[in-house]
């Protein structure tokens, strides 16, 4: 078992990573301070999988839980579905002691951190992450939001959970596209921040796929290190933490122009980087060599590459909504090299636009 904590004062927490964390879960809750009243948050996929497990958990550790459930996939994360939970909160009795857990993957941990946010003006929350993506990226770090119709993540906060707890058991019940659309977001973490674990993922890719214990948790781990560090050091996304944003932006044009339902948030990521990979070698920020190892690393893990009828003037369009856009001007995470990025305040738009062409089947 790892630990690893997210320092920020006040608000700092444990991530724990290993298998079979029932019981760490259930001391966790037990010293936790919580009111006895307590909510459950899953989707309709997860819940026949992983619910009477971890229901029975919170229940040894003197809960009473109130059990939500909500439609499976992106369109889920929305104000319509938050009302739908607030008011099972109110009727239920939650006060402002009691915790929300969400086990699950990103969309459930968003829109839950939100609820949690925003719900008697914050309540704990618990991320109790089942895929790979969410377990690497948005269970930790404290980002939590809902979508508008206009835009990805536009409705939001900064609210960090009081612990998060990753058990590896949940990877073998994932399907291979959801392996692949986590390990995006661990190629990140190498490119922006650590040439080893780059290439330990080159040297390790068939492991990886193969989900081997020892070599994922290490992966994940390191993973988690990067971010926990990041925010430690920015928790607002005020400098340094927008480098965490390398590949999003096209990314989140990506999901955009494609309804939210054709690709998932790690394989617009995969896409996302490619993209940007691009736009830092026209740039003359990379050679030739480094686009090429990114793009061969996401093609040997079996990442989506390029993707297909989606508009390149719709997605170049949809940038300037994304929130990390200011007066106009979009801060563009590149590339220096492998491990290294920088935030460029502003891209020719002949360049974007070329590069959303790229990416285009």
């Amino acid at each position: 078992m790892r630990k690893i904590k997210v320092e920020l004062g006040k608000n700092s927490y444990n991530i724990i990573i290993g298998n079979k964390l029932k019981n760490e879960l259930k001391q966790f809750i037990i010293n936790a301070n919580f009111s006895k009243k307590a909510m459950l948050v899953t989707d309709n996929n997860v819940e026949k999988i992983f619910c009477k497990d971890v229901l029975s958990v919170l229940k040894d550790a003197g809960l009473d839980v109130k059990l939500v459930v909500i439609p499976a996939g992106e369109t889920s994360k929305s104000l319509s579905e938050a009302e739908k939970i607030y008011t099972a909160a109110i009727e239920f009795g939650l006060d402002r002691k009691s915790a929300i857990f969400a086990l699950g993957g990103g969309v459930v941990g968003d829109l839950t951190g939100f609820i949690a946010a925003t719900y008697l003006r914050g309540v704990p929350f618990v991320q109790i992450p089942t895929t790979l993506l969410a377990q690497v990226d948005s269970s930790v770090g404290g980002k939590v939001a809902v979508n508008h119709k206009l835009g990805k993540n536009l409705i939001g906060a900064f609210y960090q959970p009081k612990s998060v707890f990753i058990d590896l058991d949940f990877l073998k019940t994932l399907m291979s596209r959801e392996i692949a659309s986590g390990l995006g977001e661990i190629v990140k973490y190498g490119v922006i921040s650590d040439a080893e674990l780059f290439k330990y993922i080159e040297d390790n890719a068939y492991q990886i796929l193969a989900l081997e214990s020892d070599i994922m948790e290490h992966v994940i781990a390191r993973s988690c290190e990067i971010k926990a560090d990041v925010v430690s050091r920015d928790e607002r996304e005020g400098g340094l933490r927008r480098i965490l944003n390398f590949g999003h932006t096209m990314a989140h044009a990506i999901e955009e122009a494609s309804g939210y339902t054709r690709y998932t948030h790690g394989e617009a990521v995969a896409v996302g980087m490619i993209g940007a990979a691009y736009i830092s070698k026209e740039l003359g920020k990379i050679d030739n060599t480094s686009f090429e190892h990114l793009q061969n690393l996401i093609d040997k893990l079996g990442m989506v590459s390029r993707v297909d009828n989606c508009d390149v003037e719709h997605m170049f369009k949809s940038i300037f909504r994304d929130k990390k856009t200011i007066n106009g001007k979009i801060n563009w995470v590149l590339m220096d090299s492998i491990g290294k990025v920088s935030v460029v305040p502003d891209v020719p738009d002949k360049i974007v636009k070329s590069a959303f062409k790229f990416i285009s089947k």
